[in-house]
């Protein structure tokens, strides 16, 4: 009997084994296009899906089955499929989920670029998006009509860091025979959504799956639960023309999202994961657990110390006391607030840029999740193309500064801090 291990061990072990040829016991990378069939009848049964294995890597390759099957591991999923970004994930499983004329509802408090996918892009597809206060459960079940096939929101804002009620959701959700999406991106290592009752899972795993900042990657993983015959989801219950009238659902069973993924979005579209970062998410994925507790110690010291900064004036960061996701925190957390705070300087727009051109430690770009402390404004960059009233409901205000908390000695990143505050 295999054991059944605690999700620590599985983010070190789960998809990959000593190499058979060569006992290497890191994986070996490989860095191919395709696959070579022992005969035209094995090359025909991988065409039509009857004989498993490899044929091109926009499909699968070795590398990113073992990242996708150690990434199911560690949200607890039943199957995952990899994409070549987090944005490529958000998007594919939209697509896959929609036809057009359908619709989404969505928390209001997203990253920037899944905001401008959602109300920009996706309309060109002929899907829209309704958005709703993230912190609003009555507005959610209102916003649900006939045309909906997704409820989506985020582990935690990026950047309001508001953390949702995953259990309330998904009972709205299912009770209109739709999936609950959460972006676990922040919250990986800290939260299972799967487990209170989200039907799918994307991650940028850019950020804190890599750790490292040197990869692109997506993933999407599914719980093998949700009902894809209730009559909403067409392409998973109709025979697909593509293969001989096969139909997805009864087929693919709890994997049905991936597999139909992979068989035709990914086929079609090709926003295919490289195998070299499959291989270096799958390496930081052996440390995440380490790192987003330490992630979440320095950040917590440092939320109290720009508390009571006298050129702070407001500091948001859902481990402090009184914080309005303090019941989530505490229910789906554990109590940890988590990787990323915010905080507003006096002085406003300005003031928040000085501080920005004033880091020396700090590393000022668009990214989250590395090793190392990032900052950035978000009013001028990641959220620079949204509306006023758009910015101020994702969490955005003009002073507001936003810290990806890395690994550092938190003194050190304290005094870099107080450097650049004093200039103001």
């Amino acid at each position: 009997m295999t054991p059944e291990y605690q999700k620590e061990t599985l983010a070190i072990h789960a998809g990959q084994k000593p190499d058979e040829k060569t006992g290497a016991r890191a994986e070996p990378i490989y860095m191919t296009t395709a696959y070579v069939f022992k005969d035209a009848k094995e090359a025909a049964g991988r065409f039509d899906l009857s004989v498993p294995g490899n044929i091109y890597t926009r499909l699968t390759n070795p590398n990113n089955t073992s990242y996708e099957t150690r990434m199911a591991a560690v949200e607890g999923g039943t199957a995952a499929i990899s994409t070549s970004s987090g944005m490529a994930a958000i998007s594919t499983v939209i697509l896959a989920l929609t036809n057009p004329g359908d619709e989404i509802v969505s928390a209001d408090n997203l990253y920037g670029g899944t905001f401008e996918f959602f109300n920009l892009t996706l309309p060109n597809f002929g899907r829209t998006a309704r958005f709703v206060p993230s912190n609003d459960l009555k507005a959610l079940k209102n916003a649900i009509n006939e045309k909906t096939r997704a409820v989506y929101f985020e582990s935690i804002g990026n950047p309001k860091l508001d953390i949702p009620d995953f259990e309330e959701i998904a009972k709205i959700a299912h009770e209109a025979g739709v999936p609950f999406i959460v972006d676990n991106t922040i919250g990986i290592g800290l939260v299972r959504p799967l487990e209170h009752g989200a039907d799918l899972v994307v991650i940028s795993a850019t950020k804190y799956a890599n750790g490292h900042g040197t990869a692109l990657a997506g993933i999407i993983v599914e719980n093998g639960k949700f009902p894809w015959d209730n009559g909403k989801f067409p392409k998973f219950t109709e025979p697909d023309p593509a293969y001989k009238g096969l139909v997805h659902y009864p087929t693919f069973g709890v994997s049905t999202v991936s597999m139909s993924i992979r068989i035709s979005l990914m086929r079609d579209l090709g926003a295919t994961l490289s195998p070299f970062n499959a291989w270096l998410t799958s390496i930081g994925l052996e440390t995440l657990y380490l790192r987003v507790g330490r992630h979440a110690e320095n950040a917590l010291v440092i939320a109290r110390h720009l508390a009571s900064h006298e050129k702070v004036a407001w500091v948001n960061y859902p481990g402090l006391m009184g914080h309005p996701s303090e019941k989530n925190r505490d229910k789906y957390f554990g109590g940890s607030g988590g990787p990323i705070l915010t905080f507003g300087v006096k002085g406003g727009f300005d003031a928040a840029v000085t501080v920005q051109n004033n880091v020396q430690l700090i590393s000022l770009l668009a990214n989250i999740g590395d090793a190392k402390t990032l900052i950035i404004h978000p009013a001028s960059t990641t959220h620079q193309q949204l509306s006023e009233e758009e910015r101020i409901s994702t969490g955005v205000t003009p002073d507001t500064i936003r810290l990806s908390v890395g690994l550092e000695n938190p003194l050190d990143i304290i005094a870099d801090l107080d450097h650049a505050l004093s200039l103001i």
